[in-house]
């Protein structure tokens, strides 16, 4: 099916990373224009955007100034701006309780995760504001929708962005921009860099897939052709405010013995 993405300019925050990139493909592969946010893979970004006929941008997303000069220079880069993912997000590697967290992680980790969001989405529907028109589709984590023992930080960033956010953003989106969506998309254990070692363990996968019907891990390739339908107008043009699960069915409950 034709998702009508065709010259349409669409920028991906975190666009170098593990999912970054299989969006960043995903979108080129539907003849989009687009603009490979980094913060500190420059030379990844740049050869990334160069095999897709696109442009690198870069920003620190904590960093109000720089996000608010992002959407511009993508705009530049593109010639239009109708599409932000806001991919680019942080999870903290030590496994931390809350009775021993530090309020200096606690804050590092919802500017990241969470500041980076709102911000991203503010410089983006003040453009939105002079065309009346364009999506958002925000990844934020099962661990926002399930919690995750020894990083309530991330979980809590991620959550608010699976709730209260969207379900507030999807609603204002409307007064600029009546065709306007915005939609979230939440992964689950996914074959990145940063899981790899985790995931080549013996018995690793069988324990985490223990609450999935569907017991393998998802690639990121899953979780960028969901995005994409959700940002093509012709395939998903009367879906707003959802938030979508690609976790193979996962629940709070273990449904496998073994």
């Amino acid at each position: 099916m034709d998702t009508e993405l065709r010259g349409k300019g669409v920028l991906v925050t975190g666009g170098a990373g593990g999912i970054g990139t299989a969006l960043v493909r995903a979108f080129s592969e539907e003849g989009a224009k687009v603009a490979v946010h980094y913060r500190s893979r420059e030379a990844q970004a740049r050869k990334l955007a160069s095999e897709v006929g696109g442009a690198a941008v870069g920003a620190d997303l904590t960093v109000e100034a720089e996000v608010d000069a992002l959407v511009p220079a993508s705009v530049a880069a593109l010639g239009r701006l109708d599409v932000l993912v806001c991919n680019a997000g942080v999870w903290p590697a030590p496994d931390e309780p809350v009775w021993e967290m530090s309020l200096a992680r606690w804050r590092r980790t919802l500017a990241e995760n969470l500041d980076s969001v709102f911000l991203c989405c503010r410089a983006f529907l003040r453009h939105v504001s002079t065309t009346g028109a364009g999506n958002i589709v925000i990844v934020s984590s099962t661990a926002g929708l399930f919690g995750e023992a020894g990083h309530a930080d991330y979980a809590a960033a991620k959550g608010a962005l699976a709730s209260g956010f969207v379900r507030s953003l999807k609603n204002e989106l409307g007064r600029i921009a009546p065709l306007g969506r915005v939609n979230v998309v939440c992964p689950g254990w996914t074959e990145v860099d940063r899981n790899r070692a985790k995931l080549e363990a013996e018995g690793f996968v069988k324990r985490v897939t223990r609450t999935m019907p569907l017991r393998k891990v998802g690639q990121p390739e899953d979780v960028a052709r969901v995005v994409v339908t959700l940002a093509s107008d012709r395939i998903s043009g009367h879906v707003t405010g959802e938030v979508i699960t690609v976790a193979g069915g996962m629940e709070g409950r273990v449904l496998h013995d073994d």
